[in-house]
């Protein structure tokens, strides 16, 4: 009795840690769209959802923190649909549909954060760099799922990295285009990017035609 009261009392410290944790990045990504990356202050994050500064650094060391934890948490929900991807699919086939599959399973709240994330990196570029460790780790863990999927070894066959260096350069131009659009419908987003993954076949492969054709 003792240790399931216990167990549940663990459970639902986990609960409100994470539930904190998301209104900590969700009041912080509003927050920087509202009054600017730079003019918006950890005390103000932490004010917003009614907790001290010092909390706010319990969760995130830094404010580029904050928003590598708004990436972070909708790349882990695309590698779980890549996963989940059935086991006869071509490399991009599954690529395309574990993106579009894990677009649509997305709440409100994921779109409100990677909307602002992506608003924020955008008119932030000295931010990015803080981000792009993780990126590279992401761009790792993606080329390793590919060559679960296809059965094939990293070490002596490259293209699960190859397939993986183009999805994430094809997700880096719809984003450009996306924030160069000044949507910020993620609708349009998920649209830009899977009209370049379309693309990939025939612009690798195909014969583009004669120059000033």
């Amino acid at each position: 009795m003792t240790e399931t009261r216990t167990s549940g009392e663990q459970g639902l410290r986990e609960r409100k840690k994470a539930r904190l944790r998301e209104s900590l990045v969700e009041s912080g990504l509003r927050l920087f769209l509202e009054q600017g990356y730079h003019g918006t202050t950890t005390e103000e994050i932490a004010a917003s959802v009614g907790v001290s500064q010092r909390t706010f650094f319990r969760y995130f060391a830094t404010k580029e923190d904050l928003i590598l934890a708004a990436v972070a948490g909708i790349d882990e929900r695309f590698l779980a649909s890549l996963r989940a991807r059935p086991a006869h699919e071509p490399p991009l086939t599954a690529l395309r549909e574990a993106t579009r599959d894990h677009w649509s399973r997305l709440d409100p709240r994921s779109h409100r954060s990677l909307s602002g994330a992506a608003t924020v990196l955008r008119d932030n570029p000295e931010v990015v760099d803080a981000v792009m460790s993780h990126c590279r780790s992401h761009q790792e863990r993606i080329a390793a799922v590919i060559a679960e999927h296809t059965g094939v070894h990293r070490a002596s066959d490259p293209r699960p990295d190859v397939l993986t260096a183009v999805f994430v350069a094809v997700i880096g131009t719809a984003h450009e285009a996306w924030g160069a659009s000044g949507s910020t419908d993620t609708d349009d987003l998920l649209a830009a990017v899977l009209d370049r993954l379309d693309l990939v076949p025939g612009t690798v492969a195909g014969d583009w035609g004669a120059r000033g054709a």
